[in-house]
């Protein structure tokens, strides 16, 4: 049986885990949030008090990192060494770590087995930054997800402060920012739209539009 992969790329903050996310429940898929599993390293190297910028650090402390997904209820669950993480690393803070543990090649290297791994043992939705241009280059569906820098930033102050995070938006806003530039000027795997992805801007769409967008794009691609 071959088995089909959807990869999903974009921004910090465009929404793809959110859609990617109902995209699978909805077609029966196994969704794959790539980005909670540099979030989950983000957060070991923090938790070390290593530096984002100790690119030694970093390194040395893979060994002790065992990332793993469990499925419970239809919904991802990120373990870091057993201990759930879900919603220790969507943290702004987190999010920074995660940029940054994601320039370092070993980390990349580290975690690219266990990704194309996933897609070789059932359908798959996978998203994050460079799934269609570096970890599954092959997938018949790529969608560049991607929406304003404002409109994004809107997005997460919302989310965050439904958590009860203290956050303003100005600042959420710079964080978004921050990110954008350090992913695509990233020297390794930057974040860039493959040449054969459909671009898809949601910036003036709800979430059930962008869900109903993303299925259209997948079925044009799969069933020619």
């Amino acid at each position: 049986m071959e088995y089909i992969s959807v990869a999903i790329d974009g921004p910090s903050g465009a929404g793809k885990s959110t859609v990617a996310r109902a995209v699978a429940a909805r077609m029966g898929y196994v969704y794959v949030d790539t980005g909670a599993m540099y979030r989950a390293i983000g957060l070991a190297v923090y938790r070390r008090g290593i530096a984002g910028e100790d690119t030694a650090g970093i390194i040395a402390s893979l060994p002790t990192v065992d990332i793993s997904l469990a499925y419970q209820d239809g919904m991802q669950h990120v373990l870091l060494n057993g201990e759930d993480v879900s919603e220790a690393i969507r943290t702004p803070e987190i999010s920074q770590y995660a940029s940054k543990v994601s320039a370092v090649p070993e980390v990349r290297r580290f975690l690219l087995d266990v990704q194309r791994d996933m897609a070789k043992n059932s359908n798959i939705l996978m998203d994050g930054r460079d799934i269609g241009t570096v970890i599954l280059p092959d997938a018949p569906v790529k969608i560049f997800l991607t929406a304003s820098a404002k409109t994004r930033a809107e997005r997460r102050y919302r989310e965050l402060k439904e958590k009860g995070q203290q956050v303003t938006l100005e600042g959420v806003l710079a964080d978004i920012q921050a990110r954008d530039r350090q992913d695509t000027t990233r020297a390794v795997a930057p974040l860039r739209q493959a040449d054969d992805a459909v671009l898809l801007d949601t910036s003036a769409l709800d979430l059930e539009q962008s869900i109903a967008a993303v299925l259209r794009i997948i079925r044009e691609k799969t069933e020619r």
